[in-house]
């Protein structure tokens, strides 16, 4: 059975808020996007690897590739550059448009089926294409083939479905509602990527080793002789004040696993950059906030702490412009009783609203306590806001999950932090990692070749393609955090027609 076009596909390139996230600023935002020019891209498509059998063997004929299609070796799979297109920033649909003619030609009997124009339509899940059979009348945006909507970020290996119009054209019936081969279409990534930088400041994470023990509570006695009033000699034995001011800390957060993959993947062709303190951990890792300051109260449990550095996401970029541009900065972790709020400065393409809750955080004790002048928390629960949901642009929904955190907080001044970067929380790798940029420097935002741990490849030009690409508005919901939609510039009106 053919695949049903499937409903508009969520270019996981950024789309729609976190600008300014009040409500009044979001809907503005919001209203304000139109259709963000897209540029660069290639479709790998080989129509069905029985029919190219056939013409090469059977009917003693040869493809031949012209203006901007190839062809792989052995037979393989044809590429198509150069396309270009549009996300619709309110349907969520992409369209692309690719160069390249292909043409099949047959000695033995004597047919010639010429095919250009090839066009992808995500909203309609088609693959169309001009069609001339025989030096016949040409036959304009023909429904080749229907194709299956990604069931995770990645808009390659797509399962394709031939049409009957594709079995009439191909001269075999049989190819009517029969699987084609896959399709891919992405942008893809610069081979070159930059040296990372070496950490201005330490990096550490909290070692699981370090996570005081809970019996070491702030209920000790300290003192031998009952007495109303503790003198200095009856406390000397207290690790630390029970409230006081913070001397420093660590914060390690990865914000969420998928958005990093999808930053530096093929359709964002981004890169993440950290500074002012702030780190993030190789292989497109977690990131490090450090030099906290604020104030504790392990008697009552309270805690509050703010983090320097700054982290920011950039992509999707036309012509020096950047539709994906969001930073956070000064970072805060608020607990009391094991709960509490994680907030941030938000700036995202040049508007900055301050103090936006983003997360809600569950520790795994309700209970302070300090172990050699320091509180470490391990794998802090970190779960979506509404305001945080505004600034995903709604792709991520309230009560989503967020990567956990991991603090580490000095009481006083000669306290040892942990260090040694056991810290992994995102399944990425050490926290105690690279500061500066993930993603390479080639165009100024083509994808990593680090970005994240699943990967692809178009068939035909071995490009490592991040599998971390675009997804369905449908599997943003579904797929281990999908696309993520954000603030796009609108497109200028008075852009040159290609």
């Amino acid at each position: 059975m053919p695949v049903r076009p499937r409903p508009s596909f969520a270019l996981a390139a950024a789309v729609a808020t976190a600008a300014a996230l009040g409500a009044t600023a979001l809907a503005t935002t919001t209203a304000s996007a139109a259709e963000v020019p897209l540029s660069g891209y290639e479709l790998t498509w080989g129509i069905k690897q029985s029919y190219r059998t056939y013409v090469s063997t059977y009917a003693q004929g040869s493809f031949t590739a012209a203006d901007g299609a190839s062809q792989a070796a052995n037979n393989g799979a044809f590429t198509f550059t150069a396309g270009t297109g549009t996300y619709d920033t309110t349907s969520h649909a992409v369209h692309l448009t690719f160069k390249g003619t292909i043409t099949a030609k047959s000695t033995l009997h004597g047919f010639v089926r010429e095919m250009s124009d090839f066009q992808y339509d995500s909203a309609a899940g088609t693959l169309t294409a001009d069609l001339v059979a025989d030096g016949g009348t040409k036959q304009q945006d023909v429904t080749l083939a229907t194709v299956a909507a990604p069931t995770s970020q990645d808009l390659t290996n797509l399962a394709t479905t031939l049409t009957a119009a594709a079995g009439t054209f191909l001269g075999s019936e049989t190819y009517a509602n029969a699987a084609g081969d896959p399709l891919s279409a992405a942008k893809p990534v610069s081979t070159t990527s930059p040296t990372p930088s070496t950490p201005a400041t330490p990096t550490p994470s909290t070692p699981a080793s370090t996570t005081p023990s809970p019996t070491s509570t702030k209920t000790a006695t300290p003192s031998t002789t009952p007495s109303d009033t503790a003198s200095p000699s009856d406390t000397a034995s207290e690790p630390a004040a029970t409230k006081g001011d913070i001397a420093d800390g660590t914060l390690a957060w990865g914000v969420k696993e998928s958005f990093r993959s999808y930053v530096v993947g093929s359709v964002a062709n981004g890169r993440i950059t950290t500074s002012d303190g702030a780190a993030q951990a190789t292989g497109n890792g977690v990131f490090t906030f450090t030099g906290a300051t604020g104030s504790y109260d392990t008697h009552a449990d309270t805690l509050s702490a703010a983090f320097e550095g700054a982290v920011n996401f950039k992509g999707h970029e036309d012509n020096g412009t950047y539709g994906l541009d969001l930073t956070f900065t000064d970072l805060k972790a608020t607990l009391d009783g094991g709960v509490g709020k994680l907030t941030a400065d938000v700036t995202s393409l040049g508007e900055k609203s301050e103090d936006v809750v983003l997360a809600d955080l569950k520790a795994g004790s309700t209970d302070l306590t300090a172990k050699n002048d320091v509180i470490t928390l391990d794998d802090v629960t970190t779960t979506l806001t509404a305001a945080g949901a505004k600034a995903f642009g709604g792709f991520y929904q309230t009560g989503a999950a967020l990567d956990p955190l991991d603090l580490s907080v000095a009481l006083t001044a000669d306290a040892t932090l942990p260090s040694d970067g056991s810290s992994s929380s995102s399944g990425t790798g050490s926290s105690a990692g690279n500061s500066g940029t993930t993603g390479s420097t080639s165009g100024g935002v083509a994808g990593s070749t680090t970005g994240g741990d699943v990967t692809g490849s178009l068939a035909s030009t071995g490009s490592g393609i991040p599998a971390a690409a675009l997804g369905t508005a449908a599997a943003v919901t579904v797929a281990a955090g999908a696309g993520v939609v954000f603030a796009m510039r609108r497109r200028r009106t008075e852009t040159a027609e290609a």
